[in-house]
C-alpha cells in the first residue's frame, strides 16, 4: 500500500516493458550498473548527470532507478519535466512553501530533460533555489541533451549558470549515452 502511494506521488513517466540497453552507456570510473541501478548513490547524496542524445534511454533509466529505490527501499522520488513550469505554478498559487517542503522530503529528485527548452528568469532562480536546497542533503538525477557549456543557453545568466552547474557536478557522477535514438532505430526496424 504504501509503495502505491509512493509511486503515485512520483509521476514517473511510462516506460516500455523490456529489458534495458546497457550497450552505448558511458559510466563514470569506479560507477558499477548496480550502483546506479540499485540507487547506491543516494545512500552519500550523490548527483547523477545524464547526458546524450534525443532517445538515447537517460529517462528510462532515470524511472528504472526510480522505480527500484521505491520498490525496494521505501524511497521517496519526485520525477519532474525540467520544462513543466510546476515552480513557476506553485509559487504563482502561493504555494512555494508547500512545494519546497515536499521536495524535502524527498529522497531522489529527478529533473529530466534539463535544456530542451530555455527557462523564464524567475523559472531559473526557482530551479536554482532547489538545487541549493538539495546541495548536499539529497540525490538529484538531471538528463540533458546539452553540453554544460550550453547551460547557460537554459538559465539565461552566467552566474546564475555558474552556481548550478557547480553544485549540481559536486559530488556527481557523469554517465554519457552514445548512440542513436531508440525510438528511431525501433521505428526503422519495424518496417
Amino acid at each position: 500500500r504504501r509503495i502505491n502511494l509512493l509511486l503515485k506521488q512520483a509521476t514517473l513517466p511510462k516506460i516500455p516493458n523490456k529489458p534495458y540497453d546497457w550497450r552505448e552507456i558511458q559510466l563514470a570510473p569506479g560507477i558499477t550498473k548496480d550502483y546506479i541501478l540499485e540507487g547506491e548513490f543516494t545512500k552519500n547524496q550523490e548527483n547523477l548527470i545524464f547526458y546524450g542524445g534525443v532517445g538515447t534511454g537517460k529517462t528510462f533509466l532515470s524511472t528504472l532507478i526510480a522505480l527500484n529505490l521505491m520498490k525496494k527501499q521505501g524511497k521517496r522520488v519526485k520525477f519532474y519535466t525540467a520544462a513543466s513550469n510546476a515552480l513557476l505554478e506553485a509559487n504563482e498559487k502561493g504555494d512555494l512553501g508547500k512545494f519546497l517542503n515536499q521536495i524535502e522530503k524527498l529522497d531522489l529528485l529527478i529533473l529530466d530533460e534539463l535544456g530542451y527548452i530555455p527557462l523564464h528568469k524567475q523559472g531559473a532562480e526557482l530551479l536554482f533555489q532547489v538545487i541549493s536546497m538539495c546541495y548536499e542533503t539529497k540525490s538529484i538525477i538531471v538528463t540533458t541533451n546539452l553540453p554544460f557549456s550550453q547551460w547557460n543557453n537554459v538559465f539565461g545568466d552566467p552566474i546564475l549558470t555558474e552556481a548550478v552547474i557547480d553544485r549540481l557536478i559536486h559530488h556527481s557522477h557523469l554517465i554519457i549515452f552514445n548512440g542513436e535514438s531508440h525510438r528511431y532505430k525501433d521505428s526503422i526496424s519495424q518496417r
